[in-house]
């Protein structure tokens, strides 16, 4: 599968971003006429808020530990030499 363009992709982060505010304000200003959609589409967009925080693939966590049992910019020195230890 081919990947979207770079102004497709901003387009649609665009357009979700705006569904979210919407949904997000719609509840803080009026929130006796806010319905079930704009609740979850304001909880949805806070849930995956969280979501790269907590999450890192597994190579990248391995990094991670990597250069921290071989000190501060250990993985900077690395990836100039090419070498790789571990």
């Amino acid at each position: 599968m081919r990947a979207l363009p770079a102004a497709v992709r901003w387009t649609l982060a665009l357009a979700v971003a705006g569904v979210w505010w919407w949904a997000v304000l719609r509840l803080a200003l009026s929130p006796a006429r806010a319905g079930a959609v704009e609740a979850a589409v304001a909880a949805g967009g806070w849930g995956l808020g969280l979501l790269p925080v907590h999450c890192a693939a597994p190579g990248a966590a391995a990094g991670r530990r990597r250069a921290a049992r071989m000190g501060a910019g250990a993985g900077r020195r690395e990836r100039r030499s090419g070498k790789t230890r571990g």
